[in-house]
């Protein structure tokens, strides 16, 4: 028989009667569980539960702590049996399974659909600017953003000056990181408009929890992810050059050493397509091939896992040797389709990206549903000097850096520390911005058999093809290591599945 949990692990009485509706009190589970002073996506400042958490509570009041540790260890089985990995830099290539948690986070749908909403209005903005950037660059002349920001930047490709994408779309596939302050609203921390991964963890996490919680899912209360590979391959349809039955679509990879080769091989087996390495592709008579058995086949859609420079060797880094020669001039010509187009990488430049809500405001003529989070430049003179003076209270990051590298954790950091990285900021003041440490939000985690709070964001997946469309939910990411407010899979981070809550029975 199932029991239920009083303080300490002691289980109720064999009979005792389990109330439906229940407000977690000290006599219940969780009980040595504490929000803490910030906002926790389970409880209320008060210790309440909030509504949309309320049905998975109610089932992990009837599981005994072994019976969840062995749904976590099924759950971590069944990771390892699916081969779900990823590669740590300067690990020496060694593969790790992702770390996962079976508490998943809940939103509710209401609150989901304005983060939906805010993020179609932010992603279309995007992609304005993008294509305003590389063709008349009105946003510039009109000194909405200052010039030498935007031609400065490391992401920036004059080489891309009067590409025109398919319908005008330069970031088919965004990854948009979000977090939850300590006053409970929601923020937009950075865009990932280059070749955002996690997504195969999306989907994969969510096969393991109806594994887990099967009872869960079936009134349909929980909105599916499990659609998100036939809208991709939708998408990549929609953009090709042919629109004919025997387009082809290939997945494009350095290769089985990059840490995300994982999702790369998943997408492509998803989507029904090949995946590919810039060897399998050669340029001839204007067009893209595919080595096959069978000869060469034409190629109409390239989702390129690799990045911007390494495309071409004959348009960007001669060096390249995973890369497609001349692949840049059938682009031009419009005989093949890139997602995501090479240049997109402006946007989600860290510096750029404080001017995202002027750019709504400027090409949309509304204001941003979804707020940045405060941002000082370092390439403005007292911003700069407000960053030296205040280091040990703020987040410093590197404007190019990613994966919870090239940044300084003010509050965690050492004097020594912050000297170097004063340092860094004077040698190159445009590469360096700072933000206020948030109180980033918690979700109750198994650790060691107890329920920790552990600090969480979440990547929601947005598709631009003939509509956007957001995945719901998206990947959330969590903090592994105690009182760490790094997310990253690299710096100790692991994942949660993330429901999204309908309000029918």
């Amino acid at each position: 028989m199932d029991s239920a949990l009083q303080p300490h692990g002691k289980a109720l009485p064999s009979g005792t009667p389990r109330r439906k509706n229940m407000n977690l009190t000290e006599k219940e589970w969780l009980a040595g569980y504490e929000p803490g002073h910030f906002y926790d996506e389970f409880f209320t400042a008060e210790r309440e539960p909030r509504p949309c958490a309320r049905i998975l509570i109610e089932k992990l009041h009837q599981l005994s702590r072994e019976e969840l540790a062995e749904k976590q260890r099924a759950a971590e089985l069944s990771f390892l049996n699916m081969g779900i990995t990823f590669t740590v830099a300067g690990d020496g290539g060694t593969e790790r399974i992702f770390p996962f948690d079976i508490i998943p986070r809940i939103l509710e749908e209401k609150e989901w659909r304005t983060l939906e909403r805010g993020l179609k209005q932010r992603i279309y903005a995007l992609n304005l600017f993008i294509d305003d950037i590389y063709h008349e660059q009105r946003i510039l002349k009109d000194k909405i953003i200052p010039r030498e920001i935007v031609l400065s930047g490391k992401s920036y490709l004059k080489e891309c000056a009067g590409l025109n994408p398919p319908q005008g779309i330069w970031a088919h596939i965004t990854g948009t990181d979000l977090v939850r302050d300590k006053d409970g609203r929601v923020y937009v921390l950075e865009d990932n408009l280059r070749c955002p991964s996690g997504v195969s963890y999306v989907i994969e996490n969510r096969l393991v929890m109806k594994r887990t919680f099967p009872e869960v899912f079936e009134n349909g209360r929980v909105l599916p992810v499990d659609d998100y590979a036939a809208k991709l391959l939708e998408m990549l349809q929609c953009i090709s050059p042919r629109q004919d039955y025997d387009r082809k679509i290939v997945v494009l990879t350095p290769g089985v050493y990059n840490s995300a080769y994982f999702e790369h091989s998943f997408l492509a087996q998803q989507m029904g397509v090949q995946l590919v390495e810039g060897s399998d592709l050669i340029v001839e008579d204007g067009y893209v091939h595919m080595r096959t058995t069978r000869g060469f086949e034409r190629v109409d859609v390239i989702y390129r896992r690799i990045d911007d420079t390494f495309l071409d060797p004959r348009a960007f880094r001669s060096d390249s040797l995973i890369g497609i020669p001349g692949l840049m001039d059938v682009y031009r010509a419009g005989r093949v389709a890139l997602a995501n187009a090479p240049g997109t990488g402006i946007a989600d430049d860290k510096v750029v990206y404080k001017f995202v809500p002027d750019m709504i405001r400027y090409y949309l003529g509304e204001d941003a549903i979804l707020p940045n989070v405060p941002t000082h430049l370092c390439c403005d003179d007292r911003e700069r000097e407000y960053v030296i003076n205040n280091m040990e209270s703020l987040v410093v990051k590197s404007a190019n850096e990613a994966g919870g590298y090239g940044m300084l954790i003010g509050p965690a950091s050492t004097a020594a520390e912050r000297e170097e990285f004063k340092k860094k900021i004077l040698q190159n003041p445009r590469n360096f911005l700072a933000q206020p440490t948030l109180s980033l939000s918690r979700v109750p985690t198994m650790v060691d058999g107890q329920f920790e709070g552990r600090h969480v964001d979440l990547r929601p997946y947005i598709l631009y093809g003939r509509d956007i469309f957001v995945v719901p939910g998206g990947l959330t990411r969590v903090a592994l290591k105690k009182g760490s407010l790094v997310v990253n899979s690299s710096q100790g981070g692991g994942s949660k599945d993330t429901w999204v809550v309908t309000r029918k029975a």
